[in-house]
């Protein structure tokens, strides 16, 4: 971030009659209203989607700030402080709603379920506690180290972008054109998966069998996800195509690991998997390593440059908002006290662990808010992560303790994370951060309430989602365990199994084994991680080799090569061990579209000069706004609009909807 001030508001222009005037208490009602029932919502459903059917989330601020824009382009160019105002408050409502997977965790571990009311009140204590912690953190981070935080880097171009009539017209046009695509799609491969059922059992019927080729065909396609293929168009090959790398291997590996296994101390032989465990039971075990080996090196670097950062560290920017501290200080103690309380009395998490899990997340909010700063990654699953080992070390032997301490990290870290990188739209925007918290606060309030009531729903629509499929490996099987990869629950289940406090001896040496051989696998992939990782921030900071890249288009390909498979980031590698084949490789297809897309694009405009205007104004955008970019963010959440109504209609026809509330 450049240490230049931040833009001053400019004079407020006239707006249309039917517009609320600009800075009155009707104008800030009608940006709640809107981010409150529309866009937050939208967002909610879609990240809550995307963490059950792949087990990651997009965050809705690219999406809630066009849809946004419509709503204040009577303003102009000060349109966009609302705009940022209802995407802070619709994106928390987004992350919030994705962290109903923790919940998802519970009914995987066989805990009973506490009423609605009480897990409501949790994740809001949680989301409150958060937003304090990173907003205090905020002048620090955002005032005086001025960290870039990319991605509230292009959200803030993309609002002022889209004070631009024509931009915004063409960017809802692309984005309800992925809507659209996205249902049409989804009720397409619904009719596939209908009409595969109905010659199974014509075949089944008649004691014939369905060639090969066929059951193949279709196995694939039942797999095939909007969402998935849209999530892929977002972060491009270079991010996806690792995917298709590391599944392959998995393919090409779950045999021997079928056949290879350990001993215990009894002597008795266990696999490394069971003949129906997924590669993904071991994979993501290993491909977690690789990302706590990566961060390792990214931490050590971090901590590095934020020190030089505070050395040189300018005075903060004296047009920004003055961040009230000692005010967020009492807020951040009564909420934490409030959390502890809640915790405790309602969901019997012992106060020594709820303790150290608040501690936990004063600590990592700060390095993972200085992660997003620079990297834009918020590495939320290696916290979780950390924390439970850390716990189990501890002496920790209860996963339902475990998963509710752990979501204190977690939902703390997103939504802390989240306020951070608004703060810093809101600087480059020079909008009011007093303000903006408002708004997040009321989009924590909304979340925690989706974040429950959400879950719920696909819960109780979709009743694959309560299978644990980290246990019951045979129902990947299934056209619907395919369908459902929960990828993040998956992990929490795997993790939190070492935290099993057993007594019958032959399942206590099991389970030393077990835990000895996981911890193994986790550390050979720390190591992997960790050479990768430095190897690639080597190669990034060589000069040679930044020339060599570029000198020709054979170059630019070798270095695809080696930046997307050989020495793939383990960020993005890692999906292929959390997930099975078939969806990493409609993931990393989607990335490959997007690439050759974009590239057939960038070919046309640099040849075709009588556009080279056009040309100029296109790469003026944030990447974020790209053709292939809005329609994947559209293709998911036409899915997930889908998938909603689809289970919203199966509930109401049957009745269920009181059970959502019930308990």
């Amino acid at each position: 971030m450049s240490s230049a001030q931040a833009p001053s508001p400019s004079p407020a222009p006239s707006a249309p009659g039917w517009l609320p005037r600009l800075g009155s208490p009707g104008y800030y009602l009608m940006l709640a209203v809107v981010a409150i029932v529309v866009l937050g919502p939208l967002g909610g459903v879609t990240a809550a989607y995307m963490n059950f059917s792949l087990g990651f989330f997009i965050g809705g601020q690219v999406l809630a700030g066009i849809l946004g824009s419509i709503v204040t382009l009577g303003y102009g160019k000060e349109g966009q402080h609302g705009a940022n105002y209802m995407q802070t408050m619709a994106a928390s409502v987004a992350s919030m709603a994705a962290m109903g997977v923790l919940i998802q965790a519970m009914v995987w571990l066989g805990m009973e379920q506490p009423p609605t009311w009480h897990l409501i009140l949790f994740f809001l204590c949680i989301g409150m506690f958060g937003v304090g912690v990173g907003m205090l953190y905020t002048p620090i981070l955002v005032d005086r180290l001025q960290l870039t935080y990319p991605s509230g880097l292009a959200v803030a171009n993309i609002l002022r972008a889209l004070t631009d009539r024509e931009i915004l017209k063409r960017s809802v046009g692309k984005l309800t054109g992925g809507i659209g695509l996205g249902i049409v799609l989804s009720k397409v491969v619904e009719v596939l998966a209908s009409l595969y059922s109905w010659l199974q059992e014509t075949a089944a019927a008649t004691k014939a069998k369905l060639p090969d080729n066929v059951a193949s065909g279709f196995d694939l396609f039942s797999a095939f996800s909007a969402a998935t293929f849209g999530g892929g168009m977002i972060v491009g090959a270079r991010i996806s195509a690792s995917a298709i790398l590391v599944g392959a291997l998995g393919v090409w590996l779950t045999p021997w690991l079928r056949y290879w296994g350990y001993e215990d101390a009894t002597g008795a032989f266990h696999p490394w998997l069971g003949d129906h465990d997924p590669f993904r039971k071991i994979g993501f075990i290993f491909a977690l390593g690789t990302i706590l080996g990566a961060a390792a090196v990214d931490m050590a670097l971090l901590a590095v440059d934020a020190a030089r950062r505070i050395r040189a560290a300018a005075p903060a920017n004296p047009t920004t908002t003055k961040t009230p501290v000692g005010r967020l200080l009492v807020w951040v103690a009564v909420w934490g006290t409030a959390l502890v309380v809640v915790a405790n009395t309602l969901l019997q998490v012992p106060v020594p662990w709820a303790l150290f899990a608040v501690g936990m997340a004063l600590v990592f909010l700060m390095i993972n808010g200085i992660s997003m700063g620079i990297t834009d990654s918020n590495p939320i699953s290696s916290a979780f992560v950390v924390t439970v080992l850390v716990m189990a070390g501890l002496g920790l032997r209860q996963p339902l303790v475990g998963v509710l301490a752990g979501s204190i990290l977690l939902v703390a870290c997103t939504v802390g994370v989240d306020m951070q990188q608004d703060r810093s739209t809101g600087w480059r925007l020079g909008s009011d951060r007093n303000i903006q918290f408002r708004y997040q606060m009321l989009g924590v309030v909304m979340g925690a309430f989706l974040a429950v009531v959400m879950t719920r729903v696909f819960l109780e629509a979709y009743p694959i989602l309560k299978e644990n499929m980290f246990a019951h490996p045979e129902l990947r099987d299934t056209a619907e365990g395919s369908k459902w990869q929960s990828a993040m629950t998956y992990k929490f289940a795997g993790i939190l199994e070492l935290t099993k406090d057993v007594t019958d001896p032959a399942l206590v040496a099991a389970n030393d084994a077990k835990t000895h051989h996981t911890l193994l696998v986790m550390v050979m992939g720390i190591a992997v991680g960790l050479v990768i990782q430095a190897l690639r921030k080597l190669l990034s900071k060589s000069a040679a080799y930044q020339a060599w890249r570029v000198a020709s288009p054979t170059n630019k390909a070798l270095d695809f090569v080696v930046d997307a498979l050989l020495l793939a980031s383990p960020y993005a590698s890692s999906f292929g061990g959390f997930v099975d084949f078939t969806t990493a490789l409609w993931f990393g297809l989607g990335g490959i579209f997007t690439s050759v897309f974009n590239w057939n694009e960038e070919r046309k405009r640099k040849a075709a000069q009588a556009h080279a205007q056009a040309a100029g104004d296109s790469e003026a955008l944030p990447e974020d706004m790209s053709t292939t970019s809005l329609v994947g963010g559209g293709l998911i959440a036409g899915e997930s609009l889908f998938a909603l109504f689809l289970g919203l209609s199966g509930l109401v026809a049957s009745g269920a909807i009181a059970r959502i509330f019930g308990g």
